[in-house]
């Protein structure tokens, strides 16, 4: 069945929707020898290329749909090269089956916790997109007091730089004295949004995990540093709350898992957190934050 040219290139991995729009206005990408326009179809048997370079049938029409779960150490950042020489999370992941790996978002180099990444743009796009409002729930470790009259300044919104956010929940989690811990949502993904927020309120941010990001939830045998692959049925979900499908003739989830990560299965219906070796008797998670 034919397919929007951009939505075909995005999924096998090729850039993002704006990134290939931009290549296709410019003239960069042919069907069967014809300059390809915003818009085209393109099916299988078509001949693609893309800045002069034949694109590999098996990769666009074929390509198993993989979606991998990372668990990012503070000190990694989330490009693919890094001009200071700082590792990546890339350098931790293995090599997919089929084109390259698309983080779902970013994380900054001092926030530890989930990173989505997939084999699949169009997956990729369809998770940020804001008109899916996928929740972010973080756990936050602050410093200072926190009052009532600062807990509900987050829940209505406060005007940052580059304008109004908010919260959508935010919970209780536990602590003693100056640092106290909070679970937050968010669904947006504005750089240092999570931090920016608290600041606005006088509030320092001293330690930031992502436990969640939509439906999926960071198992808690998935270490610090470590991957592993979605299987089949949480895959299927996670494509269905896009409304996206996984291609039925392609193997899923298949279990690659990193030599030092014991086999484990994915633990997307359960309740979890990571685990924060740097900080003894960490409270417990509170329940789920359900996003308005």
């Amino acid at each position: 069945m034919a397919e929007r040219i951009q939505k075909v290139l995005a999924r096998a991995g090729y850039g993002s929707r704006r990134q290939l729009e931009a290549l296709i206005k410019e003239g960069k990408v042919t069907i069967n020898g014809e300059v390809a326009k915003l818009g085209d179809q393109v099916d299988v048997g078509d001949t693609m290329r893309l800045d002069g370079k034949p694109l590999s049938a098996k990769r666009l029409w074929q390509q198993p749909q993989q979606v991998l779960l990372y668990n990012k150490p503070v000190g990694e950042v989330c490009t693919r090269k890094d001009p200071e020489g700082r590792r990546t999370i890339f350098q931790s992941l293995p090599t997919p089956e089929e084109g390259r790996w698309v983080s779902v978002g970013r994380l900054d180099i001092n926030t530890s916790g989930l990173i989505i990444l997939t084999t699949d743009g169009e997956l990729a796009n369809r998770l940020m997109h804001p008109s899916n409002e996928m929740d972010r729930e973080y756990a936050v470790r602050v410093l200072g007091e926190v009052s009532p009259e600062i807990m509900q300044n987050l829940r209505d919104g406060v005007e940052l730089d580059d304008g109004k956010a908010k919260f959508n929940d935010i919970q209780e989690a536990g602590g003693e004295g100056a640092n106290h811990w909070y679970h937050v949502v968010i669904q947006e993904g504005r750089n240092r949004e999570v931090r920016r927020l608290w600041e606005s309120q006088g509030v320092q941010v001293s330690r930031l995990m992502r436990v969640r990001y939509g439906s999926i939830i960071i198992p808690s045998q998935l270490k610090m540093g470590r991957w592993m692959m979605l299987e089949e049925r949480d895959l299927a979900a996670l494509y269905e709350e896009v409304d996206l499908q996984v291609k039925v003739n392609a193997p899923v989830g298949r279990a690659q898992r990193d030599k030092k990560l014991r086999p484990v299965k994915s633990t997307t219906n359960k309740r979890s957190r990571p685990k924060d070796n740097e900080v003894a008797n960490k409270p417990k998670r509170p329940p789920r934050i359900r996003g308005h």
